[in-house]
């Protein structure tokens, strides 16, 4: 298939000295993609040393492009039909327009716009139009309610990526300054310690009376509340498991992959200087995941739900990205519409919330209302379905018993926070369902988790 340009895709053979220009005049517009590796008429050379390409990219965008790009674009590594490999850079369309080559300034030989498949000066009026509508709080240039800050758990993870914190940049690298020196916004969010909260909550029906159960993941490094935030989804998300013959059938209440993806989405693009912050609730039908602020300025519906990126906060989406949190940009929106669908999303003016209902399979299951039916083995006869409700308590009680199978049910009571009663119930569904068996009796006895 022959490679063509279009308005948002460029190609390149290698890493030129006017790159910049085509990073400029995609940031300018509504974003694009620029191929490192191939020339104007299609034909993929590839580039001989990979990681050097990539590296005088990040070098000559990071030090020649004003206000920072960092954030706003992805690179990825392709590979030719003939087997040559090259690099696509993915740019975002820009959050603070017009973006600019420092050798020129916010003139016309330094501000350039993509029309069509060229890279075009902007006027001056268009210059001064964009200038106008720039938004000025942006996490870089708003100033830290703090000052005395500290960043061990930032440093934890970036070690833990193979990144080097030891450089005494390394802050700086990250926009963790305002332009005069201040610890910015994003500083305060990376903090070990700050106000910010990302909240959980479970209902007791569809709308907010009876409150079940509730999360704080907060008061420490953005980061860190995220991964906190994210192990917790994963207990929040209940599963309903079938023991049938011959296999065992787990569904969850919504697509895992789909709900993490919203949730991170609500954290990267939440407007946080509104005082605002993103909130996950679990109602008895559906779960919906809330962050303030609306779309960003610039970005439709329609392009919210083909996954265009328009990041909001291009800071917090580089350092997720250095944390493998989110991959190519604007790729969370599409793996979400691959299991639901735009009416699953109410998009206001100050407000995205995404609402997933459960799978009424899995809620029938876990009510106890699914007809237990027969089934016939190969040789084992016939075969009668069990179901049970897999839900937090059950997977921390198989924890426990996996780690101590003589474990007694006072002990657990008292771990877990609940009462013996309501342990023994647990486990007469675990036993009921074939997953769990006593052995032996007595002191002697002991807990056997049956493989599926």
């Amino acid at each position: 298939m022959q490679l063509t340009e279009t308005d948002n895709t460029e190609y390149k053979r290698k890493v030129t000295d006017n790159i910049e220009k085509s990073v400029v005049s995609f940031l300018n517009a509504s974003g694009g993609e620029i191929h490192i590796g191939i020339d104007p008429n299609g034909t993929v050379y590839g580039v001989d040393d990979y990681d050097e390409e990539i590296r005088k990219f990040n070098d000559r965008v990071r030090t020649n492009i004003t206000p920072s790009a960092l954030g706003l674009f992805t690179v990825t590594p392709k590979m030719g039909s003939n087997g040559k490999v090259y690099f696509v850079v993915k740019i975002a369309s820009g959050f603070e327009k017009p973006y600019y080559i420092n050798e020129f300034g916010m003139s016309p030989k330094g501000c350039f716009i993509r029309t069509g498949t060229q890279s075009s000066p902007m006027t001056q009026t268009m210059i001064d139009t964009l200038y106008t509508k720039r938004s000025l709080h942006t996490l870089k240039n708003t100033v830290s309610p703090r000052q005395k800050l500290t960043f061990t758990q930032l440093k934890i993870y970036y070690d833990g990526m193979g990144f080097s914190t030891e450089n005494e940049n390394f802050l700086e690298n990250l926009d963790l300054y305002t332009d005069d020196g201040k610890f910015n916004y994003l500083a305060y969010l990376m903090a070990d310690n700050n106000a910010v909260s990302v909240k959980i909550a479970r209902y007791a029906d569809t709308d907010k009376v009876v409150i079940l159960q509730k999360t704080e993941c907060g008061e420490c490094s953005l980061l860190k509340a995220t991964y906190t935030m994210l192990a917790a989804l994963d207990m929040y998300n209940e599963t309903a498991v079938e023991i049938t013959y011959p296999k065992r059938i787990e569904t969850r209440l919504v697509d895992k992959l789909a709900l993490r993806e919203a949730a991170i989405n609500a954290i990267v693009h939440n407007d946080y200087i509104k005082g605002a912050y993103p909130v996950v609730e679990f109602y008895s039908d559906r779960v919906e995941v809330t962050s303030s602020g609306g779309l960003p300025t610039g970005l439709e519906k329609e392009e919210f739900f083909r996954g265009r990126s328009h990041p909001r906060n291009r800071e917090i989406m580089r350092i997720f990205k250095d944390m493998d949190l989110c991959e190519q940009l604007g790729s969370g929106m599409k793996r979400i519409m691959k299991v639901y669908s735009p009416e699953d999303f109410e998009i206001s003016t100050n407000f995205v919330v995404a609402s997933f209902k459960y799978d009424e399979h899995a809620l029938k299951v876990m009510s106890g209302s699914e007809k237990v039916t027969e089934k016939y083995g190969k040789s084992s006869g016939k075969v009668r379905e069990k179901f049970v409700t897999m839900s937090a308590t059950k997977k921390r009680m198989l924890e426990m018993i996996s780690e101590d199978n003589t474990i007694t049910t006072d002990a657990m009571a008292r771990a877990i926070g609940l009462t013996v009663r309501a342990v023994e119930k647990n486990i007469k569904q675990l036993r009921d369902a074939g997953i769990l068996e006593r052995r032996n009796g007595g002191r002697s006895g002991y807990w056997m988790i049956i493989e599926q």
